[in-house]
């Protein structure tokens, strides 16, 4: 034993469990408009600060201020509106779904609408996301049927994956939605490869790379930021920081040393944190990133502050591990009621034409349930072919399979 006395280590503890009081005394947040929005082709040392502050424009009286304010006319954010909307109903229709036994697993982004619904409006067609299961959004933000949305969840007869994709594990080429892995970081690898590839063939297409804040601690996540720092190929790194991987607090991913955007420093990539509840500072963050990207001037680092309001999953209960008053205790408030409040201020809005919105959406959501639920769900109605099973992985199906395949008669 030396004078110093044993060694321990230190082991991250939330602030407060089930039971006690919401404690968020862990984030310092900037007056919205505070921060300083610099020339695209800032050069990544010259804004470590962006890695420490929290980009917003939506102030407390629902006014969009600041210099990152992007000047969105009403009919763009009335836009935005019905996609959050849209998308909360969505989640909450097929939660529903999933507690009647009509598909086995479900995963809402509850409270996180704005950071994929904000973001998919700076990209352009041809552009490629690497998606999170929690970035739902960014299909619905393009209108993307509901119903074929639906159908993967229900793995039914219209499921466009045939079964082969757990729930909410959704893939659409033609939407730029590239398929979700349930190992998330490996987005962060193939979005910076698919990045490099478009960069190398002289295209003008860009990615956009999602992860959770937990996810920042595997090695995949580190692996694709050594390759975006030397080859600066055209990606957007996003890390949506909702504060809780699965039952982990963002301390266990190493939240409580730095700034997830901090950790882009090491690599020489410009980083950022944004308010992920406030809509028009993700739309305008997502822009320049987006701009900086197809500009070649390489990859951008953003960490989007947020909270996931809801469960991690249908086999998640939130209340065993943190305090069921927590969500309401969130300092950056609602999505929703953020971009109503300004619309409203806007004079372009109302309570009642709000309560009329949700009303219709609701009606269109359950309208795309029923026309899915048609067509089969989890226990009832018909399923893609079991003959799928053995197609879609090899270009020539081997000899073991072929042999699997006709001993099942399929």
């Amino acid at each position: 034993m030396t004078e110093w006395g044993p060694l321990s280590l230190h082991v991250p503890e939330p602030p407060v469990r089930p039971g006690g009081t919401p404690d968020f005394h862990h984030l310092s947040i900037p007056q919205a408009g505070a921060v300083r929005r610099p020339p695209v082709d800032v050069p990544a040392h010259e804004i470590h600060d962006l890695a420490y502050s929290i980009i917003r424009v939506l102030n407390r009286r629902g006014e969009a201020v600041g210099p990152w304010d992007p000047g969105l006319d009403a009919e763009a954010l009335k836009a935005g509106l019905r996609a959050l909307l849209k998308t909360r109903a969505y989640d909450a229709r097929m939660m529903m779904a999933q507690r009647q036994g009509k598909t086995s697993f479900y995963m809402p982004c509850t409270g996180e609408e704005a950071v994929a619904c904000g973001f998919q409006t700076a990209l352009a067609k041809g552009d490629m996301n690497f998606p999170t299961y929690r970035q739902q959004g960014l299909l619905i933000a393009q209108d993307w049927p509901l119903v074929d949305m639906m159908c993967q969840v229900f793995s039914n007869e219209r499921d466009r994956l045939l079964g082969r994709q757990l729930p909410v594990l959704y893939s659409v080429r033609e939407a730029g939605f590239f398929s979700v892995s349930g190992n998330l970081t490996t987005q962060f690898v193939q979005a910076v490869g698919w990045a490099m590839a478009s960069a190398i063939s002289g295209d003008t297409r860009v990615a956009a790379a999602w992860v959770g804040e937990g996810s920042t601690a595997e090695s995949d996540f580190h692996a694709a930021l050594v390759f975006a720092s030397v080859y600066r190929p055209p990606v957007i790194l996003n890390v949506v920081n909702n504060q809780w991987a699965i039952s982990s607090f963002q301390g266990i991913a190493g939240g409580e040393s730095a700034t997830f955007a901090a950790r882009a420093h090491g690599y020489g990539i410009p980083s950022m944190r944004v308010d992920g509840n406030d809509y028009l500072a993700v739309h305008a963050a997502a822009c320049w990133a987006v701009a900086r990207a197809r500009r070649n001037l390489g990859p951008t680092l953003i960490e989007w502050v947020t909270y996931r309001a809801g469960a991690h999953s249908t086999s998640d209960d939130p209340s065993r591990y943190r305090p069921r008053e927590e969500s309401d205790a969130w300092p950056l408030g609602d999505p929703i009621e953020r971009l109503k409040n300004h619309l409203i201020v806007l004079g372009a809005w109302s309570e009642e034409r709000h309560t009329q919105l949700r009303a219709e959406i609701e009606d269109e959501v359950l309208a795309a349930a029923r026309e899915a639920e048609a067509h089969g769900t989890l226990h009832d109605g018909p399923k893609p072919s079991t003959a799928a099973v053995f197609e879609g992985v090899y270009a020539e199906m081997p000899r073991h399979l072929r042999e699997q395949r006709q001993e099942m008669g399929v």
